[in-house]
């Protein structure tokens, strides 16, 4: 594992961290004071620029080019809206900040208010997630006590107040602009782009919206600077820094690990989970990060020839072999998404993986756009005949025809990322579905540690 000290997870094997008591034995709010006291807001910006945050939700877009985009008119009041939603199959990252330090959250979110220019900041939490809409209540209310939220945090004039609103359990809700509408009390579907929040987001103002672990990263950016904070990364200084990666399914140690930007999915799997659950089982496909990121296959090789391909320095290898980062990731056909990856072994049935996938994503369609509310039913009851043993040659085809009508004709990319991962399972496992439609029997999932176990819904 990496030898650098934990920052993010730093105070996770303390006692009751999550009380103000304990945290700030142990460093919390230092940071806070220091950028509200004797930094300017420009200042705190360039550092998290130069410490290159690529958006821990999913999307990679950094997060101080994105604070930049701010430009608020006479009259205008700027909002700070924290994704909490955390609803991606597969992904448990965010929650165990709020459950076991929230209070670096706190932290994060007063030195963002004060960089961009907000007075007010939303936590959006996941309604499922009672212990830690439970945990930041109470961090809040510590804080509030000490004075470090309200009207003059640690005695600057300078007003920061900050509220937690909970969801109703819908996915699309982990959108952005769906989220902003629910935080206003309206359906949660996504909103048209442009505007973007930036321009005009909560109640019409301009709106900077950033994960949960983006933002829990600000405190160590502050203190460390950003340039050597982003220079923790493997892929510095494109992607930037440490981050939280999840691992799930088949290994020895799932759970959630700190390590720089740009460690392989080899070593995620073998060194921080402990390698394959069962020795006899070998790994055959893993979804890199969250249930929307096509899957990889340890016996593929990238194919980058040319020197000035972004994998040429990885041809040949593996893909599990190629650095996990942003740009990486999307150079070779999937995304880093959330960085939480679900492991799959050899008794896995790749036809019904796929199939658990999109009923999740048939139910969880907010049903705006008809290219998603009918495709993603269209995808489930064509994978729910193969599965059944009703399947016809036609039907791998159009699998993939379905998908490709999706992909890109909708308001938000739910529809993509219903697409794509099943798109990847058809590429990567496409001699499964065949042999499923021409065996012409219902395929059995095994009840020992189903598939159905490894991408059903949420993640515990």
């Amino acid at each position: 594992m990496s030898e650098q000290k934990p920052l993010l997870t730093s105070r996770y094997e303390i006692p009751n961290a999550h009380t103000i008591e304990v945290a700030e034995k142990h460093g919390a709010y230092k940071s806070a004071r220091k950028a509200l006291l004797t930094m300017k807001p420009e200042d705190i910006r360039a550092e998290v620029k130069k410490a290159s945050i690529r958006g821990r939700g999913g999307a990679g877009f950094p997060a101080g080019v994105k604070w930049g985009f701010l430009n608020p008119q006479e009259g205008e009041q700027v909002y700070l809206v924290i994704n909490g939603d955390e609803s991606e199959p597969g992904t448990f990252k965010d929650r165990t900040i709020l459950n076991v330090d929230p209070h670096r959250l706190i932290e994060g979110i007063l030195i963002t208010c004060w960089a961009i220019g907000a007075h007010t900041a939303y936590v959006y939490i996941r309604g499922e997630l009672a212990h830690s809409i439970k945990s930041l209540d109470a961090a809040l209310a510590e804080a509030r006590a000490k004075g470090y939220v309200g009207e003059k945090p640690f005695g600057k004039p300078f007003e920061i107040q900050i509220y937690t609103h909970s969801g109703a359990g819908a996915y699309i809700c982990g959108e952005e602009t769906a989220l902003l509408n629910s935080l206003e009390g309206r359906r949660g579907e996504p909103r048209l782009k442009p505007p973007f929040p930036a321009i005009k987001g909560a109640f019409d103002q301009p709106t900077i919206v950033n994960n949960v672990e983006t933002i829990a990263a600000v405190p160590d950016v502050i203190e460390m600077g950003g340039e050597p904070w982003c220079n923790l990364s493997r892929l510095a200084p494109a992607d930037g820094g440490v981050r939280l990666y999840g691992i799930s399914g088949h290994v020895k140690r799932p759970g959630i690990y700190e390590a720089p930007v740009g460690i392989t999915m080899r070593e995620l799997i073998d060194v921080y989970g402990g390698g394959m659950l069962h020795d006899d089982r070998p790994l055959k496909a893993v979804i890199p990060g969250g249930s929307s990121t096509p899957v990889l296959r340890p016996d593929l090789k990238v194919d980058a020839k040319k020197a000035d391909h972004p994998l040429h320095p990885w041809h040949g290898q593996s893909e599990i072999d190629v650095p996990m980062g942003v740009d990486t990731y999307r150079a070779l056909g999937t995304m880093l998404g959330t960085c939480c990856a679900i492991v799959m072994d050899s008794s896995v049935n790749m036809v019904e993986a796929c199939r658990n996938l999109m009923r999740f994503y048939q139910h969880e369609s907010c049903g705006q756009c008809t290219p998603c509310r009918e495709g993603t039913g269209w995808l489930l009851d064509t994978l729910d005949e193969i599965c059944e043993g009703r399947g016809r040659p036609e039907d791998v085809h159009r699998l993939v025809e379905i998908a490709n009508n999706m992909m890109g004709n909708t308001i938000c990319a739910f529809a993509d990322g219903t697409a794509m991962p099943l798109l990847g399972f058809v590429q990567k496992f496409r001699e499964e579905f065949v042999a499923a439609v021409e065996k012409g029997r219902p395929l059995q999932a095994r009840h020992d540690d189903s598939t159905a176990a490894l991408v059903r819904g949420r993640a515990a």
